[in-house]
């Protein structure tokens, strides 16, 4: 072997090494190469930050406006509160279009979407069953807010194809995305991860008691249902008791083993008319 052979693999070696690992900082990209942006970046434009900031905007938005032209009786609130609720699905498509989401995000909101929409038309002859919601709940859930929301949004849309669109679709749209969004919101809080047995019984009592208001009674029978509650707590949720018992005109029967409570709330008391 020469000596200028030997020389020589030094060189070659050295020639080798710079493209042997990354390419450097300052290389020159091909023409025609795509730069793929990261989540990071995609985060942090300018855009993306604004129109996350205004979802929530978006969503209170509607109920707000309908409420507004119900109170002052415009004649043509029925038109503006579907354009407020087809500018609210729009900041979420803006707002998922400006992040640049990865393959790996919109993949899982798309097939979600999918089998809602497909859900909907399988089920359609079956009255008040529709697996729609469901399916946002766990987009919302699993995936996180926005992408729940465009799932209930995407289902609605796509779905009106075959069911039929109108101005009802802007709606559904909306009412479906508020489901997967705020299933996210919960997810987010912890609350899905809560189970039954995990409340307390002060908890379970308002529960039960939110439930029982739901069917609108014409008598409500409570029997010790503050008994689990501090006092400061107990004396609010009587007063809201009462307020809607003059609201929705209901009769309240209820059984404590606290005389003070008793007179207080009580019109007429068993132990008055057994003396009477």
């Amino acid at each position: 072997m020469s000596p200028g052979s030997r020389s020589a693999r030094p060189g070659r070696r050295a020639a080798r090494e710079p493209g042997a690992g990354s390419c450097p900082p300052d290389a020159v990209r091909p023409a025609g190469a795509l730069e793929v942006p990261d989540e990071g970046q995609a985060s942090r434009r300018p855009s993306a930050r604004v129109l996350a900031a205004l979802e929530v905007p978006a969503l209170v938005a509607v109920p707000a406006v309908l409420a507004a032209c119900a109170y002052f009786q415009v004649e043509q609130g029925a038109l503006l509160a579907v354009a407020v609720a087809l500018v609210a699905v729009g900041v979420f498509f803006a707002g998922f279009e400006a992040s640049r989401p990865a393959l790996r995000q919109i993949m899982p909101t798309v097939v979600l979407a999918a089998l809602a929409a497909a859900g909907r038309l399988l089920f359609a002859p079956v009255p008040s069953f529709k697996p729609v919601s469901a399916v946002c709940i766990l987009a919302g859930a699993v995936f996180g807010r926005r992408s729940g929301f465009l799932v209930g949004a995407l289902a609605a849309l796509v779905s009106n194809f075959f069911l039929g669109q109108g101005p009802w679709t802007p709606w559904q749209m909306y009412a479906w995305g508020l489901v997967g969004y705020l299933a996210g919101v919960l997810a987010d809080r912890g609350w899905l991860d809560r189970l039954p047995h995990e409340l307390s019984g002060g908890e379970l009592m308002r529960f039960c008691l939110v439930r029982a208001f739901m069917t609108r009674p014409a008598i409500l029978i409570c029997d010790e249902s503050t008994a689990m509650l501090d006092l400061v707590t107990q004396a609010e949720l009587w007063r809201q008791i009462l307020h809607l018992q003059v609201q929705m005109r209901f009769g309240l029967i209820f059984v404590s083993h606290h005389p003070a409570l008793v007179r207080r709330i009580a019109t007429r008391s068993y132990s008055e008319l057994l003396r009477s």
